[in-house]
């Protein structure tokens, strides 16, 4: 049996975190689908950015839009929603085969509205109604400004993929809100099955130590973070609140693993990947991960229910001089900034495309 086949037996869910309108014309989407599982695909600022800027795939589409009179956000949106509505289509038949759990796609809403938490949640139904496919996850980020959106989005019933959680506690926040939109949802008598992922990001812990501590505790940090968020999250499954839901007919907000690439190149290409096989969890990756994986990956050990040694790893770290609530703050905010400057860097480069 291979180790992506055990992967899936063990109920996790491998994703694909990129898009291209490429990676669709040329079939390699399709081929992963087929290949490699991938049930899913996530995308950001800084993937779409990647790919409008780093090929002419998106040119002619970009000067017929701006033909017709679109600019900026609006023609962006465009052209992200051709390409994942695209994508969606192509994994409805997990989406189905799994009742919902699995095959979709995921498109953020404007970094700028960070901040805003009413435009979030304007911005998040109005994409989700122009997809116009029900596995379409909105994207909003887990910041407090963000978390208020989420429980509005839900209880609205717009599908959310919680982004930017870096600790055990922005999950907790996450999928408090979640049950919250969840319950106001079954007290106002609607159907309390709302899709949701909350995304936790890894590796960039371990690049915000590297130059901070000894060499024996690189590429630990991030690992240690995600045991312990494993915890909280399969605490939540057994609770009270959350067996009242399900009797309902709610549906668990998977936990989901990102920034999975593999940063310090000393380190194993798969890492991420093997360290976090569990169930009930997904892992979506770039390409060259992927293909890695698939190659030569493991799935040997299994993410323990208690946390195991995290809380001692997470110690250790401590006495090294790292912080860890303060760094995911600090994380959060790097990451909010970084995906800002992508969504600048981005409309500049539509803007280039367009002639003059």
């Amino acid at each position: 049996m291979n180790t992506i086949q055990k992967l899936h037996d063990l109920g996790r869910s491998l994703w694909l975190d990129n898009i291209t309108r490429g990676l669709l014309t040329s079939g390699t989407l399709n081929r992963y689908i087929k290949e490699f599982a991938v049930t899913g695909l996530t995308s950001n600022p800084t993937i779409f950015d990647q790919a409008i800027k780093g090929a002419g795939f998106y040119d002619e589409a970009i000067r017929k839009k701006a033909a017709d009179g679109k600019s900026g956000e609006a023609l962006f949106f465009e052209l992200a929603l051709e390409d994942l509505t695209a994508a969606a289509d192509l994994l409805r038949p997990a989406f189905d085969a799994t009742a919902g759990i699995d095959g979709w796609v995921s498109l953020e809403v404007s970094p700028l509205l960070v901040d805003d938490t009413a435009g979030s949640i304007k911005a998040a139904a109005r994409l989700h109604a122009r997809a116009q496919r029900p596995n379409l996850f909105i994207k909003i980020p887990g910041t407090p400004s963000g978390i208020p959106a989420i429980e509005e989005s839900i209880f609205a019933g717009v599908p959310i993929n919680v982004t930017l959680l870096f600790s055990r506690e922005h999950y907790v926040a996450a999928a408090e809100a979640y049950m919250r939109g969840i319950e106001r949802r079954i007290a106002a008598g609607r159907d309390p099955k709302v899709a949701s992922v909350a995304s936790i990001f890894v590796s960039r812990w371990d690049v915000a130590v590297h130059d901070k501590v000894s060499v024996e505790f690189r590429n630990r940090l991030g690992i240690a973070i995600a045991m312990r968020t494993y915890k909280a999250y399969r605490d939540l499954l057994a609770s009270p609140r959350w067996r009242k839901l399900a009797a309902a007919g709610a549906q668990p907000q998977r936990l989901l693993w990102a920034s999975t690439g593999t940063k310090d190149p000393a380190a194993p290409d798969t890492l991420y990947i093997d360290a976090l096989a569990a169930p009930d969890t997904i892992n979506t990756m770039p390409e060259k991960t992927l293909l890695a994986y698939a190659a030569h990956g493991k799935a040997d050990e299994v993410l323990p229910v208690d946390g195991g040694y995290a809380e001692a790893v997470i110690a250790e770290f401590n006495r090294e001089g790292v912080d860890e609530e303060a760094l995911a703050a600090d994380l959060q905010h790097e990451g909010t900034a970084a995906f800002a400057k992508s969504w600048s860097d981005l409309m500049s480069c539509i803007a280039s495309k367009v002639p003059a």
